[in-house]
């Protein structure tokens, strides 16, 4: 493969892809299922976690859950259990009856390790090293620069951006046109690497950036990008050795 031509920025999203949760929403979430009686393939996880970076992509059941429960509330993440529930393959009955169960017992004892792997920060230096210019766009509403400045990323960054800047949410086009007017790259200029297919690579890739898909669990089959499953391998996809 040929080096990508002419790419002058990198930008990264934040959540999955920089910083990670140990373990993950998803296991636990399994975990707490298994433990009700459903038997749990690595073929169900799989599609799971496909549903669930759906579903987060600002997807229409999303859209229909904010609009019907208060976001972040009790009730709306006993209707994203029963979604989940769903599509794990559990019984109507039982994951009616499980929901509400197992959004409880999340909410209780799910306290994940808040990570960032080495990787992230060799990858980071030499990028930097090689001339690129780095930025963030999340999809947080938020602002976020007193995290990065606790896990030491605050310097690696030229550019930190979320979501709530420009008042909408990948994979809409717009925030990444967004993003580029602040940065002053252009979108053949820019390389957006994201974890989540739906929300990263279809947005990206319809605001005309080059998209790459970071995909450690390999939960994403054959997709239509260039993918990485560790944060060195951009190097070498920038290199065109991948």
């Amino acid at each position: 493969m040929a080096p990508i031509p002419a790419i002058k920025a990198i930008f990264y999203d934040l959540d999955g892809t920089l910083r990670l949760s140990q373990p993950s929403g998803l296991s636990a979430f399994a975990a707490q299922t298994s433990s009700l009686g459903q038997k749990i393939s690595p073929d169900d996880l799989s599609r799971a976690s496909r549903w669930e970076h759906y579903y987060f992509a600002e997807s229409p059941e999303l859209i229909s859950d904010r609009a019907e429960y208060s976001d972040g509330s009790r009730d709306f993440w006993a209707q994203y259990s029963l979604r989940q529930l769903q599509v794990l393959g559990v019984a109507p009955k039982e994951a009616h009856e499980w929901a509400p169960k197992i959004s409880a017992y999340m909410d209780k004892h799910y306290q994940p390790e808040d990570i960032i792997l080495d990787e992230v920060y060799t990858t980071l230096r030499e990028l930097r090293t090689r001339g690129y210019a780095l930025g963030i766009l999340s999809n947080r509403f938020e602002p976020y620069t007193d995290y990065l400045a606790e896990k030491g990323l605050t310097a690696s960054f030229d550019l930190v951006v979320h979501a709530g800047e420009a008042g909408i949410r990948k994979p809409n086009p717009q925030v990444f046109d967004y993003l580029l007017a602040r940065a002053g790259f252009s979108a053949a200029e820019s390389l957006y690497v994201g974890d989540n297919y739906y929300a990263d690579v279809v947005g990206a890739r319809a605001a005309g950036l080059y998209p790459v898909l970071y995909d450690r669990e390999q939960a994403f089959p054959n997709p239509d990008c260039s993918v990485i499953s560790a944060h060195p391998q951009l190097l070498d996809l920038l290199e065109g050795r991948k």
